[in-house]
């Protein structure tokens, strides 16, 4: 994808204020604003929704955001649970299979490093608190979080620079099309492997366990993704395993309020506009922390599901190279580990560790 000379960093630059501006309300340091639902400040909340939006939900092909320096034109080509998640078994066994590690470069790879600035073009997110966001309180205004030092660590293993990755913010319901477009060459951004995707992308192994939950007030009747939830509304993120989830199995709640990005859902929960959200508990425990007044509903998540690098269907040497630096990841005390106690063990708790990985062949 080729821009006009500037185009790329005066989108960054917007981009960047419309991230730090919504974090700056949601992180609350200090503040009480978003304990006033309604009046002046739920208004100016529904206007930075509508501008995020727009922000985040340009028309393909011409996704753009990137939030790192240097791009060439488009890109080539927790704790362990028990129940099991809702994809249809009848379509696939064992979703996050993958290819087995190879150290071989083959023609992705290749066309990578061909290009007139080598860097990887990965698709994040940047409002994800812990995962992928900015922080407001820093002048720099870097992403950082769980996502992204993954996604920094692939770069040092395929390219020998953990900078040299350009980042594109990628809505939630955009993050296929932005693989099959060749806009990015991979997502990392707590995507869940299932088996309807593995139609459309190619997955690492798993590189985290987590499940669907329900977010609400804490003064909510709502106990949980049960019978508590007839008649209310519950907001998720369109083309999310959420989605899925509520759609195969409501308990009677209307499931009709969708968005582009999962934290659009929190945004709506406090201006009083949905009365609960459905998410990976991963990532409500990170609004939860956010957000003091609102929690986790239920004991644990309802489904078991794993977070995996997306990739293209036919960039098989890149998958391998991938699924190698994840294999190194999970034994580095500096790696999987020691992320993880930086980012989501103050929300999380311990952790037993990364899941570990399945292969096809």
């Amino acid at each position: 994808m080729r821009t006009r000379p500037g185009e790329t960093e005066q989108h960054a630059a917007a981009t960047k204020r419309h991230a730090t501006n919504r974090q700056a309300v949601i992180r609350r340091h200090g503040t009480t604003a978003l304990r006033r639902w309604g009046g002046v400040v739920s208004m100016a909340l529904a206007c930075l929704l509508a501008a995020v939006a727009v922000a985040f939900v340009p028309a393909l092909p011409q996704l753009r955001g990137d939030t790192g320096r240097g791009g060439d034109g488009g890109a080539s080509g927790g704790e362990r649970l028990t129940q099991a998640a809702p994809a249809r078994a009848d379509d696939c066994e064992s979703p996050e299979s993958s290819l087995r590690p190879s150290p071989e470069d083959g023609p992705t790879i290749e066309k990578i490093k061909q290009r007139k600035v080598k860097k990887l073009i990965v698709g994040v997110d940047q409002n994800s608190y812990r995962w992928g966001y900015r922080d407001p309180n820093k002048s720099v205004g870097e992403l950082e979080g769980f996502d992204i030092d993954l996604a920094r660590e692939i770069a040092e293993k395929l390219l020998g620079d953990r900078n040299a990755v350009v980042f594109r913010a990628i809505p939630t319901n955009q993050r296929i099309p932005a693989i099959q477009s060749g806009q990015v060459d991979m997502v990392v951004r707590t995507m869940t492997i299932n088996c309807e995707r593995i139609k459309d992308v190619a997955f690492s192994t798993a590189y985290f366990e987590t499940g669907q939950q329900v977010l609400a007030p804490k003064t909510s009747g709502i106990t949980g993704y049960n019978e508590t939830l007839k008649g209310k509304k519950v907001c998720s993120a369109a083309g999310s395993t959420a989605e899925s989830a509520l759609k195969e199995k409501s308990f009677g709640a209307d499931i009709r309020t969708t968005v582009p990005n999962q934290l659009d859902c929190l945004v709506r929960l406090q201006l009083g506009e949905v009365d609960a959200v459905v998410t990976d508990s991963a990532l409500a425990a990170g609004q939860a922390a956010q957000d003091p007044t609102v929690q986790l509903k239920g004991k644990e998540p309802f489904t078991t599901e794993y977070y995996g690098v997306a990739m293209r269907k036919d960039a098989d040497d890149l998958v391998r190279r991938v699924n190698g630096v994840l294999d190194d990841y999970r034994k580095d005390k500096d790696g999987w580990r020691h992320s993880y106690n930086k980012w989501l063990a103050a929300d999380l708790g311990k952790s037993a560790g990364p899941p570990n990985p399945k292969y096809k062949d």
